[in-house]
């Protein structure tokens, strides 16, 4: 059996939040064996401290949000995703703000500076959690799919489509861990123009720009237009009239469904175990990822307050003690 890891020592990640625009510090450090993965809010009173799992998700939109009472930190997807990928099994993250850095959108800083300081192997073996039958969870509004099925591995498939004339529909596969840090952890975000005026009107992406996100300019719209938008987000202004990326291309040919996959293995990695199993998801987003996180959350804690297996034999050997008990007894009277 393979045996529980942790980071060999702490490490820092400074940046914008994506939806708060705020300047944040996130602190990754050692834990022991059995520790799980923990998040601290250190600019709270009292610090309160979360687990990372699925029962504590609370929002959705636009990104996985954990909320336990009073705590709630967001983003916390991609580095979930490069902790569980790298087989980090503890640790406990500290961030001082109600969501994590969003970095250049991706898992990559967290990847560097995890092979940077290294991996330090505990004692204590790994429990998994083997999906031993097919499982599905979808979304009919949306079309969405995810399904798990046995198998010796862990591996991840992803299908994503948009009705867009730049971004349509890709594919992303990782069928081993050990190609995560190389072919999956630099895949950034993405957004498209036409969303950014209603999820500032929700609050959100206050911190994004071109730095740290694939932004994708798909329907035409006036240079007017064009340029109030390029303002809001403090960027440069462009020209209305050409179509495609924003910031310059893609890193490689199907980095948006590379993404999507980046956020399934984050949003799973909710179960609290690393898992055995196949993944096939087909349009996904952070909703149904963890919906599936939860019911596979639920179905651990039920099979751990299964009754204990009945043994025929154990009848037998309390018979036989309670027997001799008994004569026992009577012989101190004799």
């Amino acid at each position: 059996m393979a045996k529980q890891n942790t980071i060999n020592q702490a490490f820092t990640l400074s940046g914008k939040g994506l939806h708060s625009g705020l300047e944040i510090t996130l602190t990754l450090l050692p834990a022991p064996s059995n520790y799980g993965i923990k998040i601290k809010r250190v600019d709270l009173p009292g610090q309160p401290l979360m687990d990372a799992l699925a029962e504590y998700v609370g929002e959705t939109t636009r990104g996985t949000v954990l909320k336990k009472g009073e705590m709630q930190v967001s983003t916390v997807e991609h580095a979930l995703s490069a902790l569980y990928a790298l087989g980090i099994d503890n640790c406990l993250l500290e961030v001082n703000a109600p969501e994590f850095p969003i970095l250049d959108g991706s898992a990559r800083y967290y990847v560097e500076q995890i092979q940077q300081v290294g991996i330090k192997v505990l004692k204590a073996e790994k429990n998994y959690y083997k999906v031993t039958r097919k499982m599905e969870c979808s979304l009919p509004e949306t079309g969405a799919k995810l399904t798990i099925l046995p198998a010796d591995t862990f591996s991840v498939e992803v299908h994503i489509g948009f009705k867009s004339t730049v971004l349509s529909s890709q594919f992303a596969c990782l069928s081993s861990l050990t190609n995560y840090a190389t072919e999956i952890a630099g895949a950034r975000t993405f957004v498209f123009v036409r969303e950014i005026e209603p999820l500032l009107k929700q609050n959100l992406i206050k911190g994004g720009d071109l730095k740290n996100a694939i932004v994708i300019y798909d329907k035409l719209i006036s240079q007017p237009d064009f340029d109030h938008l390029a303002d809001i987000m403090h960027q440069p202004h462009q020209n209305a009239a050409t179509l495609g990326y924003l910031n310059g291309g893609l890193k490689f040919d199907n980095e948006p469904a590379c993404h999507k996959l980046l956020d399934v293995i984050g949003d799973l990695s909710l179960i609290g175990k690393p898992m055995i199993g196949k993944v096939i998801a087909y349009y996904p987003g952070h909703k149904i990822n963890t919906n599936l996180a939860k019911m596979i959350h639920q179905e651990m804690k039920e099979q751990a307050i299964q009754a204990p297996h009945y043994a025929e034999n154990l009848e037998q050997v309390y018979k036989g003690v309670r027997n001799k008990k008994a004569d026992s007894f009577q012989q101190s009277f004799l």
